[in-house]
């Protein structure tokens, strides 16, 4: 096995990537950034963001590990002071994965041609000044047209985040979907939503065809602005991110962690 860690530059941080790699040195596990068949994350969610971002491409059985440095979240299992218990984790390693549902999003340009993405949490498509105005297709079905300051499109993962702040629904991991939640949409007798998120599954999509020249669309931490961008699909993408099942835990479990386990019961 060959490891790769990734992390960011803050001070606790740094102090456990020095622990890690000497631990990763005693147990004899190889560390390789450039092509590894596992990553470590230290850092937080943020830092597992950037990590997917850098490595998703590189082979299709790559695996994840998240190494939080304060309390656990969404994509994080293991704490810092847990740097011994982790690396023997890796030693008696059989490649046991738990997978979760990618989205992939497409802009077509003016002329025809296409780029893609992915995106593990999130993406949007909002309109940096004023209002987004913009059709909403089902497949090649126009649904209806928006206006507001955007729309949001979430992975099941990603659900908790900025589409849970919309009002949308929470959506296990283990369904293959998408959701479109609308953010502060504008309803009058010219504009009219459904008000409600949808959510689709595989095999069908969201299109935004938005009415400007320009707009902004976001992938997770990337910022993308739109210039002659006349349409952006989403769906669930073909690929998936594979975390090492360790000791991986209950997404519901996460969910309570995350919003209401201070509540006395």
């Amino acid at each position: 096995m060959k490891v790769a860690l990734y992390h960011n530059d803050q001070e606790r941080s740094l102090k456990i990537v020095k622990e890690l790699k000497a631990e990763l040195d005693r147990q004899g596990i190889e560390q390789d950034d450039a092509n590894p068949d596992l990553v470590i994350t230290v850092g937080g969610d943020g830092t597992l963001l950037g990590a997917f971002h850098e490595y998703i491409g590189l082979k299709e059985d790559l695996r994840f590990v998240g190494l939080h440095t304060g309390h656990l979240g969404f994509y994080t299992d293991w704490l810092g002071n847990e740097v011994k218990e982790l690396v023997a984790s890796l030693v008696k390693d059989s490649g046991e994965r738990v997978s979760y549902p990618l989205l992939k999003l497409t802009t077509k340009m003016v002329d025809g041609t296409t780029e893609e993405y992915l995106a593990l949490n999130e993406a949007t498509v909002k309109q940096p000044v004023g209002t987004l105005v913009a059709d909403i297709y089902l497949g090649d079905h126009h649904f209806e047209g928006f206006r507001g300051d955007g729309v949001a499109i979430a992975t099941p993962t990603g659900s908790t985040a900025y589409n849970k702040a919309n009002g949308g629904a929470v959506l296990h991991p283990s369904l293959q979907a998408i959701q479109m939640s609308e953010i502060a949409s504008i309803n009058n007798r010219v504009f009219r939503t459904l008000g409600s998120p949808l959510i689709v599954p595989t095999g069908q999509s969201i299109t935004v065809k938005p009415k400007h020249q320009s707009f902004l669309i976001t992938c997770d931490q990337l910022e993308i602005l739109a210039e002659d961008v006349v349409s952006v699909t989403f769906e669930v993408a073909e690929q998936s991110i594979h975390f090492a099942s360790y000791r991986h835990l209950d997404f519901w479990h996460r969910v309570q962690e995350a919003f209401i386990a201070d509540i006395d019961h």
